[in-house]
């Protein structure tokens, strides 16, 4: 498969790699996956095909996936724009914190800012909720991922693992408040 025949993400204008690298095991903090060195070589190699495309989120290897991609692109000296970057918010990183996860607009606020810092960007490309959160009113996620967007902070927003009656809400939401769409959905 080519990697550098771009197609456009979802309902969007963005042009992204049509395999995009999944980097849930950069990192060995579960006690397995990629070490930093293999997570480079990886990354390096993709980037090399051509590929733009990748998608990590907070809880994977507990943020340290994230870290691992931010110090590639800082290391390779790479500009931070040749890349589309994507990731997840949801899981509570602090379990004794009952405002750590999920997508109300405290935990997401964080949750972008802490997923930032571990990138060393101050942009992400898409930022997905990871999983319905089905103790926040839509309202509040959509006005915050809004915010987040007007802020530059976020470019796109995405919905994953989440029910299409919920997307549909969320998207409609959007539409009457004048809120930034929802370009891409996962299950």
């Amino acid at each position: 498969m080519s990697l550098d025949r771009y197609v456009t993400l979802g309902r969007s204008g963005l042009r992204v790699s049509p395999f995009c690298l999944g980097a849930m095991t950069f990192g060995e903090d579960w006690g397995w996956g990629s070490s930093v060195a293999e997570a480079e070589a990886i990354l390096g190699r993709y980037v090399e095909r051509g590929g733009n495309f990748i998608d990590t989120a907070n809880a994977y290897t507990k943020g340290h996936s994230e870290k691992i991609i931010g110090d590639y692109i800082k290391k390779e000296d790479m500009r931070r724009d040749q890349l589309v970057i994507a990731t997840k918010f949801f899981a509570n990183l602090y379990p004794s914190d009952p405002n750590g996860g999920g997508a109300s607009r405290k935990s997401l606020m964080e949750a972008c800012d802490q997923s930032l810092r571990r990138l060393q960007t101050d942009y992400i490309d898409l930022y997905w909720m990871h999983l319905w959160d089905r103790f926040t009113p839509i309202d509040e996620t959509m006005r915050a991922l809004d915010d987040l967007v007007q802020s530059g902070k976020v470019r796109y927003i995405g919905f994953s693992d989440t029910p299409a009656w919920k997307v549909t809400q969320a998207q409609i939401t959007a539409s009457f408040r004048g809120w930034s769409p929802l370009v891409a959905f996962s299950n």
